[in-house]
């Protein structure tokens, strides 16, 4: 006589996308998009996850916004929580040449602190090349609970 075979637990992985204009307007909407998305699964306001999440939006949506602007074209936010933590991705039309290694923006600097504050906020981030020339910057902060 043999076991029954055990199933597999039940795993949600709840995922959220939306394509914005690459406009000061389209970057801002992500940022709140951001956090309704986390409150309805359950991720409340001012939670540390919450407040890391709409920082690195913020960035990588200001970023697709003034860097990765094709006319015409959208940006896209995606959200996918998973059971190992919550992964942001933003996609704009824009491959370019290969991008610098992030530094430190110097202290009268006016710009250049964007990536630098995703490196520090989540837990790994990195940068998809996608064809056509576009590209996807992909921020995972760790578990959630």
């Amino acid at each position: 006589m043999t076991a029954p075979s055990a199933r597999p637990a039940a795993v949600t992985v709840r995922v959220f996308t939306q394509r914005l204009s690459a406009t000061p307007r389209g970057a801002r909407l992500a940022r709140r998009l951001t956090g309704s998305q986390l409150e309805a699964w359950g991720i409340p306001y001012g939670s540390d996850v919450s407040d890391r999440a709409a920082v690195i939006v913020a960035e990588l949506a200001a970023n697709a916004v003034t860097h990765g602007r094709v006319p015409g074209r959208d940006f896209e936010l995606a959200l996918t929580l998973r059971p190992e933590g919550l992964r942001i991705e933003v996609t704009d039309t824009h491959g370019g040449p290969p991008r610098p290694a992030v530094r430190p923006a110097g202290p009268l600097d006016e710009h250049g602190r964007g990536l630098f504050l995703v490196a520090a906020l989540a837990d790994r981030w990195e940068v998809v090349d996608r064809e056509p020339p576009a590209k996807t910057v992909r921020a995972d902060l760790g578990p959630v609970g």
